[in-house]
């Protein structure tokens, strides 16, 4: 009997102590937590979001590339909405009857899941309207006007690099809960790669309801009103005005245009033609139609999407493999009679003096001495059969970021392509594929694709004689750092040694004045600058017209590729873009001998030699 009384007990206990938990719990709730009676209030409160200012994107000089100003959007809370003029309410927006009546027309279809919602119903009114609506609000019950920031653009150059802004939809809120109906966000370039950045933190304003469900006052006395956050500046690492000059360079082209500081990787410059115009970007939503029906295709960025054969600038890196390999000397000698010939197959080449050592080679741009090269790579016995000398090349060219995403912060970034051993299985029978079959890999010809900005980076690898920092569009600041990873140097798998000797020779491609040199319409008075030419063949017109250079050649300040597409011989077009994007950087302004030169690129249209579907 004493033991039951003793359980009784106990159990009598546990029950009062649960209750005492309880009744703790609900005082606290209901008592001491607000936050908690904020909430379950809900119904009786309403909530007027107050939208951040998005931070600024500026130039790597402090240049405001992106800026703000201030607009308006007319909100309607469907359910204090009391019949009202259409007609007057119309004449202030400039709006259609018809999209008044089909707006109400959904919210009536979904009023349930509305409830007290105050929704976007104009979007960026100007300020003359805005003003108008204010002075006549009175009539027009339900309607409210927000002021939120849009985007300006001080700077008319970078449309593709900034990248544009519009409103979520319902399948990005799904993805991205943190994002409510009628907020923005950041869709392609620098505005989509630094979302989280620039978007800022939204705040609010909370009101009480009378029982008429009128707006009476603020909550608590704005006690838990929560204050916007205006988003983070970003500072990028472009020049503005070198990308303004560039972008003036391609104009009436196809192609790109990108320059990289070497010691750091910060892209300077990346112009994508023809690009997005930055009036059309301050008002997107009215361009884009007309944009993606453009069939030039203003919004793909070719510099990172566009993987296209490297043509004879893919030299270089044979030779440096063949150096690293033992296969090459710069005193190798190599033969060319117009070209490469092996039995039936021919790989032609332009005609000059022959034969020649390696420093000529890049100088001339001899398609047979890479012919030679790259099959004392493949054909190496050290490897004991040709697959394996192949995909030793293949490692070879993975090190230098080939056939790969760099993993820049570039929204978009193509890997390009490589082929693989695999793949000449299939094409032409299990291990039954020969250095032969492949040889236009010697000059940058067959299965390899690369991005204009893979080929930038080539030159920028080889000004810092076997190095590279990851490509980068965001400058490191101290209230902003930058990724590590964009700090760390990425080495190839060629000993920095070898780089001396073919810096030598893109020297002479552009300098050498004893004749042969293709590249000499790229020299620039008083500075030595480095550089290869390239024509990469084209099977559906004229070939393209590529050039990679870097400079100054001993303290090298940057590194550029023009890729021309449908352009012809590397000197014709690509030479002369890049190396006045050089000088222009460098010396801030070209040299009265180059002025002409300057005013043909600029007056160059090659549209028309574009095939484009209409």
């Amino acid at each position: 009997m004493a033991e039951f009384q003793g359980r009784k007990g106990v159990v009598t206990a546990g029950i009062i102590l649960l209750f005492g938990v309880i009744a703790f719990r609900l005082f606290q709730v209901q008592i001491l937590d607000k936050e908690y009676r904020v909430t379950a209030e809900n119904n009786a409160l309403k909530y007027e979001t107050i939208y951040p200012a998005r931070g600024r994107i500026l130039d790597r000089n402090g240049e405001v590339l992106v800026d703000n100003k201030i607009s308006y959007d007319i909100m309607v809370t469907p359910f204090d909405v009391k019949p009202f003029d259409t007609l007057a309410f119309c004449s202030i927006f400039d709006l259609d009857t018809a999209f008044v009546k089909e707006k109400f027309r959904e919210y009536r279809l979904y009023r349930r899941k509305i409830g007290y919602q105050t929704l976007v119903f104009k979007r960026q009114v100007t300020g003359e309207q805005y003003n108008m609506f204010i002075e006549k609000s009175f009539l027009f019950p339900g309607f409210s006007g927000v002021p939120r920031t849009s985007r300006t653009y001080p700077f008319e150059a970078g449309g593709n690099l900034l990248g544009y802004i519009s409103e979520v939809d319902a399948n990005y809120i799904k993805e991205h809960p943190d994002y409510k109906s009628g907020d923005y966000v950041g869709k392609t370039g620098m505005e989509e790669a630094y979302e989280e950045l620039l978007r800022g933190e939204k705040g609010y304003s909370i009101y009480l309801r009378d029982a008429h469900n009128r707006i009476k006052e603020r909550y608590m006395d704005g006690e838990y009103d929560k204050t916007a956050t205006p988003g983070v500046d970003v500072t990028t690492t472009i020049d503005g005005y070198l990308q303004a000059y560039g972008e003036k360079l391609m104009k009436n082209k196809v192609g790109s245009l990108v320059a990289i500081e070497p010691a750091t990787g910060e892209i300077l410059t990346m112009v994508s033609s023809p690009g997005i115009e930055v009036s059309q970007l301050a008002d997107i939503s009215r361009h884009y139609a007309e944009i993606v029906n453009d069939p030039y295709k203003p919004m793909y960025n070719r510099a990172v999407m566009s993987p296209q054969p490297p043509g004879s600038v893919f030299k270089l890196v044979n030779g440096l493999i063949g150096l690293q390999e033992g296969v090459l000397t710069p005193n190798t000698l190599y033969g060319c009679n117009h070209g490469y010939v092996v039995g039936n197959l021919r790989v032609g080449c332009h005609g000059h003096p022959s034969p020649i050592n390696l420093y000529q080679s890049i100088m001339m741009s001899c398609n047979a001495y890479y012919c030679y090269v790259f099959r004392s790579i493949i054909d190496n016995p050290a490897y004991g059969s040709v697959r394996n000398g192949f995909e030793k090349w293949k490692e070879y060219t993975a090190s230098f970021g080939f056939g790969q995403k760099l993993g820049t912060d570039i929204p978009g970034e193509k890997a390009g392509t490589m082929p693989t051993a695999e793949r000449y299985d299939r094409i032409h029978g299990k291990d039954r594929w020969k250095s032969l079959s492949i040889i236009s890999l010697s000059i940058g010809q067959g299965e390899i694709g690369c991005t204009p900005l893979h080929l930038a980076n080539l030159a920028a690898t080889i000004a810092n004689r076997g190095w590279f920092c990851t490509p980068h569009l965001q400058k490191d600041m101290p209230d902003c750092p930058v990724d590590e990873r964009f700090k760390e140097r990425r080495y190839t798998m060629v000993d920095t040694t070898y780089f001396a000797d073919i810096v030598q020779g893109m020297e002479m491609a552009i300098n050498y004045t004893g004749g042969g040199a293709t590249a000499t319409i790229a020299r620039i008075p008083g500075i030595v600058a480095c550089g290869k030419t390239g024509t990469a063949q084209n099977p559906h017109g004229d070939d393209h017209s590529v050039f990679i250079t870097f400079a100054p050649k001993d303290d090298p300040k940057i590194a550029v590729v023009a890729y021309v597409e449908n352009g012809g011989f590397g000197a014709t077009w690509a030479a002369p873009i890049a190396s006045l994007l050089v000088e222009k950087y460098l010396c801030g302004e070209i040299s009265p001998e180059r002025k002409a030169l300057e005013q043909r690129v600029f007056d160059g249209n090659l549209l028309h030699k574009v095939k484009v579907r209409k």
